[in-house]
């Protein structure tokens, strides 16, 4: 006979997203930063034509399609850090570097 506490939980109980959800999930995300890092690049383009704003906005566009790879490949973790460090940075870049 099996003792009471000896059952294992039931992959019913878990709670959280699938590998695939969190995959879509930030494949989702990556896209709709990537249209807005595309929008922001066309706004700050049009008030100031500098190859420093180009440069700023295109490295996040290209780090978004990089996290749309990752996350297309199973490494969501690195991807959301990469995102998010990235994003960040890009960000500063602007608020730092470009008048």
């Amino acid at each position: 006979m099996d003792a009471p506490g000896s059952e294992e939980p039931r992959s019913e109980s878990r709670v959280g997203l699938t590998p695939r959800q969190a995959r879509r999930i930030r494949i989702v995300l990556a896209s709709v930063l990537m249209a807005a890092m595309a929008a922001v690049l066309v706004v700050r383009l049009a008030s100031r034509t500098s190859v420093l704003v180009v440069g700023v906005y295109g490295a996040a566009l290209v780090l978004c399609g990089v996290v749309i790879e990752l996350s297309r490949n199973g490494r969501t973790r690195l991807g959301t850090w990469l995102l998010g460090v990235g994003l960040a940075a890009a960000l500063a870049a602007d608020w730092l570097l470009l008048p």
